[in-house]
């Protein structure tokens, strides 16, 4: 037996595998997709979005492309960057492959008039282009936001044809300062938080029960616990709740108590804030 049979769950509720499905829209996380829509579907450009490790970012990302791509109005893309060693060509094929440019050269002076000519027929269709980087903290060099700017350049009559938004650790501002007349065109930028004690609480009732639960599986005072040791952080979060879960299966207990989550924390090295 597992401890999703145990507990009656149909699925592990605390992977930290970003599923949209498992999106918990707090004040904060709502505000984010709403501003960065609002910013994509005005066309206003640039749009960032930084945030602390663990607190959702990749998630909201793959959430605004759910919802993107639920409109026919949006030819969208999203980019996950997995090391810092890319060239500004790299990045700009990659975005020509994934806005459906077919068979994207290797050289810019081949892409630019390839993606050019890509978001035109784009507009022309009545769709507004929109890419999301995500991970944007591990682009570190000028060429590269000055190739962003580039792009942000090419408009239509009273409309920019792309819709560039970068996801990441707060060093991406530093980054984006690296060419300040990008920076001077940043549309929008908002901070993700961590998540207040009351979101904390129904962040996990969301997840429990979008994975079949149809109770608390958690005490009061556990809920507590998890607050203080997690400090708001989703992805400790559910570190916390995975371990506390197996932990209570292995005890057989029905509910996971203070102790458990005590016992769990200290285990994973957390330090409480009380």
């Amino acid at each position: 037996m597992s401890y999703e049979s145990f507990f009656g769950l149909k699925e592990q509720p605390f992977s930290n595998a970003p599923e949209s499905r498992f999106f918990y829209e707090s004040r904060q996380h709502s505000e984010a997709l709403v501003r960065l829509i609002h910013a994509i579907s005005t066309m206003k450009g640039l749009a960032v979005m930084v945030g602390e490790i663990g607190c959702g970012k990749t998630l909201l990302a793959r959430k605004l492309l759910e919802n993107l791509e639920e409109d026919a109005k949006y030819e969208a893309a999203l980019l996950v960057i997995v090391h810092s060693e890319i060239t500004a060509e790299w990045l700009l094929k990659k975005i020509a492959a994934q806005l459906g440019v077919k068979e994207p050269g290797d050289k810019k002076a081949v892409l630019l008039p390839q993606l050019y000519e890509r978001l035109m027929e784009i507009y022309d269709n009545g769709q507004k282009a929109v890419v999301i980087i995500d991970e944007a903290n591990m682009l570190l060099t000028r060429e590269i936001f000055e190739e962003f700017r580039g792009l942000l350049n090419l408009e239509a009559p009273g409309q920019k044809l792309l819709s560039i938004n970068l996801i990441g650790l707060p060093e991406l501002e530093q980054n984006i300062a690296l060419d300040p007349p990008l920076q001077q065109r940043m549309a929008l930028k908002f901070t993700l938080q961590s998540l207040l004690e009351a979101d904390v609480i129904e962040y996990i009732r969301h997840r429990v029960n979008i994975a079949g639960g149809g109770r608390d599986l958690f005490t009061p005072a556990a809920y507590q616990k998890i607050i203080q040791y997690s400090h708001g952080i989703p992805r400790l979060i559910n570190t916390v709740c995975d371990n506390c879960l197996l932990e209570g299966y292995l005890l057989k207990k029905e509910t996971v108590d203070e102790e458990i989550v005590d016992g769990v924390s200290k285990d994973l090295g957390l330090k409480s804030d009380a």
